[in-house]
């Protein structure tokens, strides 16, 4: 609903007043997102009271009849996918059953059912000849906000902290045959099967859904995929912005897959084993029938491996027609309505909003390690999700103390500048010394430095070594490595009796397909006095 809103845009002719209809199950939710956007809302009673010059709503249902004016139907979601036995004619597609199309008053006709595709307009000349009548393809308003935002992609993987790994999203649906009610472990499996490294996961979920729980208890029911790093997206209009970050999705029979499939063809695989809501012949059921199915985690992760581009495109083109196009058409069609030729100045989509990164970032991991041929290669998974591993890092001073206590790896990043009158702070070599005398199970410990650097201290070494990750430039790009994971590629070479030499050692860093150089030599005075 809120993306028809630039139809209107700088228009002082219109004034814009919104109401809920009774009996939704959601409308807390509901009116909360009208709210944030300091929109004026006007009782229910009130809005039954009073005629108005149009009257726009994204969903047929409840007694939208008592809203006396012109009525504009948009479409709810895309592709009319689902049959909900509970309500309506069996079989037929939410937002096209005939029966909450009709409306019994005649001061509440449906002047336009705008459509996004020419499919649907015969889906519902099949179904209700007459309601075809007032049907017209428009196209799909969210699909033109996705569309317009697809450029600031990178800006959107900058503010979710994603960097040069992969972002693979879950996207639920609402219902008993949701991705979330089917599978609610899903995220946390993932988060314990695919590198910290690598991938950065985050959850999708239906507005519907979200209200029926609360943003509270949802949390604590995902708390150890939270803990671990999973971004949960804002239902309203950061979910959008995630899926044009994504480099990867897996959904349910949902509808927001059609708009990730029209943005960009990139992976995608489905964990919806069937039921009874889905239409077969609807779009969602076309991109059903040509992707993966799965079951589990590693399902997930295998299907994903093998996936190949082309799919998802002609389930997006069955869902949406006059992609770019469709603000216009509906701009026109609404202010012939309205009987008011419309301002000179053109419309554009807004664009998606940045979306916040994850709340929790995990500051312990279980950290794998083996040396190969090629170099050390190094693997992380948040603590106490994935398997266990050579050793415990654990981040001192973010991390609780009982996991700093049985860390073998303890570092420090650089503490923020103190607004003391009289600060104190540590050098690097001072904390390092202090941690191992402070922490007696800890093997190894390192100080990130501002320059981003390490200077590290081993138990029973009487040196103390300078740690350096070198990035990697190629393709006019440049990748950095968290210097915490060239820390424990040293800490697994230091603590197996290996000991640098005074001119050092280079050894490659491997971190999934990427190979970083990491400088190992004795730390300078110099370096060991930085203060962190």
């Amino acid at each position: 609903m809120l993306d028809v809103l630039p139809v209107f845009s700088g228009d002082a002719r219109i004034t814009r007043l919104f109401t809920l209809v009774p009996g939704s199950d959601f409308e807390a939710d509901a009116f909360s997102a009208v709210d944030a956007l300091g929109a004026r809302t006007v009782p229910w009673s009130e809005a039954c009271a009073r005629p108005f010059d149009l009257v726009v709503a994204a969903s047929p249902k409840g007694d939208l009849s008592l809203l006396r004016g012109p009525h504009v139907l948009l479409p709810h979601g895309a592709g009319f996918n689902k049959a909900i036995r509970s309500e309506g004619s069996a079989g037929a597609a939410s937002g096209l059953d005939p029966m909450f199309l009709r409306r019994p008053h005649d001061g509440a006709h449906l002047a336009l059912h705008a459509l996004a595709h020419p499919d649907q307009v015969a889906r519902l000349a099949a179904a209700d000849p007459q309601a075809a009548h007032r049907a017209k393809v428009i196209g799909d308003l969210t699909l033109e906000r996705v569309l317009a935002s697809t450029s600031l992609r990178e800006r959107y993987r900058v503010a979710l902290g994603t960097g040069a790994r992969k972002l693979l999203v879950l996207a639920s649906t609402w219902g008993p045959e949701s991705l979330i009610r089917r599978h609610p472990g899903l995220a946390a499996q993932l988060m314990g099967r695919l590198p910290h490294d690598e991938y950065q996961l985050a959850l999708v979920v239906h507005p519907n859904e979200r209200s029926r729980l609360g943003t509270y208890e949802l949390s604590e029911r995902l708390a150890p995929a939270l803990d671990a790093g999973l971004l949960l997206a804002d239902p309203h209009e950061e979910w959008a912005s995630v899926l044009i970050a994504a480099d990867a999705l897996v959904t349910d029979h949902g509808s927001a897959a059609l708009y990730y499939c029209a943005a960009q063809d990139r992976p995608v695989v489905s964990v919806h084993p069937g039921g009874g809501e889905l239409i077969p012949s609807s779009p969602m059921g076309v991109l059903q029938q040509r992707i993966p199915q799965v079951e589990g985690a590693e399902g997930v992760i295998d299907a994903l491996r093998t996936y190949r581009q082309g799919p998802g495109h002609a389930a997006a083109q069955a869902a949406f027609a006059h992609a770019g196009d469709a603000l216009d058409r509906l701009r026109s069609e609404v202010y012939a309505l309205l009987g008011l030729a419309p301002p000179a100045t053109g419309v554009t989509p807004r664009l998606l909003p940045s979306p916040a990164p994850a709340t929790r970032l995990p500051t312990a991991f279980d950290v794998q390690v083996s040396a190969t041929a090629a170099g050390v290669r190094v693997t992380r998974y948040p603590v106490g999700i994935g398997p266990p591993g050579h050793h415990l890092a654990v981040e001192h001073g973010a991390a609780g103390e009982r996991l700093a206590r049985s860390a073998g790896l303890l570092f420090r990043r650089p503490m923020p500048a103190s607004a003391a009158p009289v600060d104190l702070v540590w050098t690097a070599d001072g904390w390092a010394r202090h941690a191992l005398a402070a922490y007696p199970g800890c093997r190894t410990a390192a100080a990130v430095l501002p320059s981003g650097g390490c200077l590290l201290r081993v138990r029973g070494h009487e040196q103390a070594y300078s740690v350096q990750a070198e990035p990697l430039l190629g393709a006019g790009r440049v990748t950095r490595v968290d210097p915490a994971v060239a820390l424990s590629a040293v800490h697994f070479l230091l603590v197996s009796g290996r000991s640098a030499p005074q001119g050092g050692i280079v050894l490659d860093c491997l971190v999934g397909e990427r190979a970083f150089r990491v400088t190992l030599r004795a730390a300078t005075d110099g370096e060991a006095g930085q203060v962190v």
